[in-house]
């Protein structure tokens, strides 16, 4: 591998990485932590100064929350195939611990509404909106008099 394109390479693999970090809202710090490899590491894999092992890759899945294939095949200069992202994403619901069972089947639902939605085919026209709304206020509704309404009579 020539070294201009390793440094590429490494480049584009520690932006991933600092991008996941910072989708999992950690700080380098906590990251390193979690991955069990010091923070000057971590930066210098974020910098692209440095592609790490297979162990470190797999530490590294485990505290991003990442799969480790989508790693190994980053840290590789592969870039994961759209087919392979949306089961690690459906996986990555269904085994978060996070979330209840009632919550996994709302996620997975949206999901599939959002990608169903996604990838219609580029030449179909766009499907119109319904211009009925989607509500409509309930009818009055004649109702009887309330016993304030009503005139009462003293029948003694």
């Amino acid at each position: 591998m020539h070294a201009e394109s390793r440094g590429q390479l490494y480049e584009a693999f520690g932006e991933y990485v600092r991008s996941q970090r910072q989708l999992a809202r950690l700080s380098l710090r906590q990251a390193a932590e979690l991955a069990r490899i010091s923070n000057p590491y971590l930066s210098q894999i974020e910098h692209g100064l440095a592609l790490p092992s297979v162990t470190v890759l797999r530490a590294l899945a485990d505290a991003l929350e990442v799969s480790t294939d989508t790693l190994l095949l980053r840290a590789a200069g592969v870039a994961p195939k759209e087919e392979r992202q949306v089961p690690v994403t459906e996986d990555a619901i269904r085994h978060d611990p996070r979330l209840d069972n009632a919550q996994r089947h709302a996620l997975l639902a949206v999901l599939a509404s959002f990608v169903a939605t996604s990838h219609s085919p580029p030449d179909s026209p766009p499907q119109p909106r319904s211009t009925k709304p989607r509500r409509t206020k309930p009818e009055k509704t004649k109702h009887s008099p309330s016993t304030k309404d009503r005139e009462v009579t003293d029948h003694a």
